[in-house]
């Protein structure tokens, strides 16, 4: 018995891989980000002045 033309091997690995990384990235962050996320921020005291000014012209004293 011959194959059709129309008959052609499905390939589903490559499918079930694309959604199983897909799954694996959209269902958490990398602890290499949150690592990221947890680190102190480090700013200038250029930018402190300019944060203190504008809290005392919002009028916040303390």
């Amino acid at each position: 018995m011959t194959k059709k033309i129309s008959d052609k091997p499905q390939d589903k690995g490559t499918t079930r891989l694309r959604e199983f990384t897909r799954h694996e990235r959209e269902s958490g962050t990398h602890p290499a980000i949150e690592a990221l996320r947890s680190r102190p921020q480090m700013r200038s005291e250029e930018n402190r002045r300019v944060m203190e000014y504008a809290r005392i012209e919002r009028g916040q004293m303390s």
